[in-house]
């Protein structure tokens, strides 16, 4: 990462941290901690235990999209998920750097590395045709507040032109699935040294999974179920709180949240993007400000009790990795 790009990803940081600041404090930080309290240590532990879940559904997913993988990998995929979503969460790197370092952890568990890399093209593609279906759900569940005239006119653009983006992003991901490799294995390179040599079996793994449409559908899946259920969890938060909300509204306030969440991908953690849509968007769905805001602050302790750990374990193991020379 040259100069620029760390300028560029510091202040992206500073500015979304201030936002976040600025958010919590106009609705009342003493007021989202009131909230965010009635969830409890046994409720919290839930809710993170409701997390792990996910991941193993995502691991799933990406064990779909490797063929020759028997189903007893499936911890150690969904482990690689979740170093994946730590470093891009939790570290200062950009969502290729989370990436990346998920990959790395099945090849240093000695899987070939063309699989390694041409499922992680499959599953990523796959991921973001579930996060279209998903969108476009809750898109079609708030379609009566877009095309009125209540609350949800002054967000209307935010919310379409934030979509428009996010198709963009992925029909130019699926599109340049060739250039997308590329860029991923010279990066790769730096972390595994027979990366760079191994483009032309990657390119000929990744065909061959394709071929395979059914473990391809079933990638898809297991991704959609994922995005569902991350969205069911933060209906269990507010459950959990008190706050009460249908299940049905969740899932599209979510769906708008992750989708926003995805255009900011350039922000680590999409930090103070998260907080002012909950914010802004919440009360469309009879959500006061404080309790969103609760629910976003419910996230990240989760993000922070899930992704902390992980990361040292990924530490430990990479520093075995090296003491093996």
């Amino acid at each position: 990462m040259n100069g620029f790009a760390r300028a560029g990803l510091l202040l992206a940081t500073v500015a979304g941290l201030a936002v976040a600041v600025w958010t919590f404090g106009a609705t009342g930080f003493a007021d989202v901690v009131s909230v965010a309290r009635r969830i409890g240590v046994g409720g919290f532990l839930l809710f993170c235990g409701w997390s792990l879940g996910t991941f193993v559904l995502l691991g799933a997913a990406w064990l779909a999209a490797a063929p020759g993988e028997m189903l007893g990998r499936l911890g150690l995929f969904s482990w690689a998920r979740m170093v994946r979503e730590a470093v891009s969460d939790l570290l200062p790197f950009s969502q290729l750097g989370g990436v990346v370092i998920g990959a790395r952890t099945l090849t240093v568990a000695r899987i070939p590395i063309p699989r390694v890399y041409g499922s992680l093209v499959v599953d990523m593609t796959t991921e973001m045709a579930a996060q279209l279906a998903y969108t476009l759900f809750g898109l079609a569940l708030m379609a009566s507040l877009l095309i009125g005239d209540g609350a949800a006119v002054a967000l209307r653009g935010p919310i379409l032109g934030g979509t428009a983006v996010m198709v963009t992003i992925i029909l130019a991901f699926f599109a340049g699935q060739r250039t997308a490799l590329d860029l991923t294995a010279r990066i790769a390179g730096r972390f595994v040294p027979a990366g760079r040599g191994a483009l032309e079996d990657i390119r000929a793994e990744l065909a061959g999974i394709y071929a395979r449409r059914g473990r391809v559908a079933l990638a898809f899946g297991f991704n959609l179920a994922a995005w569902v259920a991350s969205g069911a969890g933060a209906w269990l938060v507010l459950r959990l709180m008190g706050v009460p909300i249908s299940l049905l509204d969740m899932l599209s306030l979510e769906s708008l949240i992750f989708t926003l969440r995805s255009v900011a991908f350039f922000i680590p953690g999409a930090l103070g993007v998260q907080e002012a849509a909950y914010a802004l968007a919440g009360p469309l769905f009879g959500l006061p400000p404080e309790s969103a805001l609760a629910l976003s602050l419910a996230k990240r302790a989760r993000d922070l009790a899930i992704g902390v750990p992980t990361l040292l374990a990924w530490q430990l193991s990479e520093a075995r990795q090296l003491a093996r020379g």
